[in-house]
């Protein structure tokens, strides 16, 4: 029996560096294991210059790349999502469309490198960060054992995920 591959969509607001660079992770690490895609609510229409070119630092594809809409995801004929992951805190508070067959969504804010300021050399610091981070969770989503876990425990984990980098606040 083949096993499943599994579709998953990372959200952002412009679709230009944190989504993007989230979708060439996964396609990258997952192996064909899962087939990843990136949207934005208010897609900037261009990949950011620095993503692409960290993404290429770290010899990965960069052909094919766009910055969309996520309604392309919505529509009859799209890929069936399994996941949608926000990337970005905005997009996670905006109404998203209704996604056929209920995928498991989870929220794993990034800092938006595409909003630093300043010299070069600090705006590549801000995507690398936002890179690693990205690839740290994607990593440990990987890991998990999705098909044999219950929804209930998978959303945790998902959730989970979503905290890596983000200190719990203090009561």
């Amino acid at each position: 029996m083949t096993p499943k591959t599994f579709n998953v969509l990372f959200l952002c607001t412009g679709n230009s560096a944190r989504s993007i660079m989230a979708e060439v992770l996964l396609n990258a690490m997952g192996k064909g294991r899962f087939n990843a895609f990136s949207a934005g609510s208010h897609p900037k229409g261009e990949v950011h210059p620095l993503a692409l070119e960290l993404i290429r630092k770290n010899r990965l594809a960069t052909d094919g790349l766009r910055s969309k809409d996520w309604a392309e995801f919505s529509k009859p004929g799209a890929p069936r999502m399994d996941f949608v992951f926000t990337v970005c805190d905005h997009a996670a508070a905006e109404a998203c469309p209704v996604w056929p067959g209920q995928p498991m969504t989870a929220h794993w804010g990034i800092p938006d490198p595409a909003a630093s300021e300043g010299a070069d050399e600090g705006r590549r610091r801000a995507f690398f960060t936002a890179y690693s981070q990205l690839a740290q969770r994607i990593s440990i989503f990987l890991n998990l054992p999705l098909t044999s876990l219950d929804r209930l425990a998978l959303q945790a984990k998902l959730d989970e995920i979503g905290r890596i980098g983000h200190p719990e606040p203090v009561a």
